[in-house]
């Protein structure tokens, strides 16, 4: 077998369901969080590319979440960009008055959800 067969048969193995790799994207985000807090100095480009991916991620979902064909109830999908907006809230209010402690909500939404979507909530 050639070497790009054998990489695709060991990525066509590894290949998450779209509901994990959305918990991973979430899990990642809230370890950058974690990880500012954690290592808190004040506000420094790790906290702000931290903020930044976990933004654009919940930007995705809540962009996923107005589209025609999402598959969600609509009570699911008005939940999922009421948490998106508070996300939002959240990270502006970050930005502008730094505090490691406000990291929390933030983290404790991304694990809460990604447990959901790993089916382990």
């Amino acid at each position: 077998m050639s070497y790009a067969a054998q990489a695709y048969a060991r990525t066509s193995h590894t290949t998450a369901s779209p509901r994990e790799i959305e918990a991973q994207a979430l899990l990642k985000a809230a370890r950058q969080l974690q990880e500012v807090q954690a290592n808190w100095n004040g506000p420094d480009r790790s906290m702000y590319k931290a903020l930044l991916f976990n933004r654009r991620l919940w930007t995705i979902f809540m962009s996923a979440m107005e589209m025609d064909d999402n598959p969600n109830s609509l009570d699911v999908r008005q939940n999922i960009a009421n948490i998106g907006v508070f996300v939002m809230k959240q990270t502006i209010e970050m930005q502008m008055d730094p505090d490691p402690a406000k990291l929390k909500s933030l983290i404790d939404i991304n694990c809460n959800i990604a447990a959901g979507l790993s089916g382990r909530s």
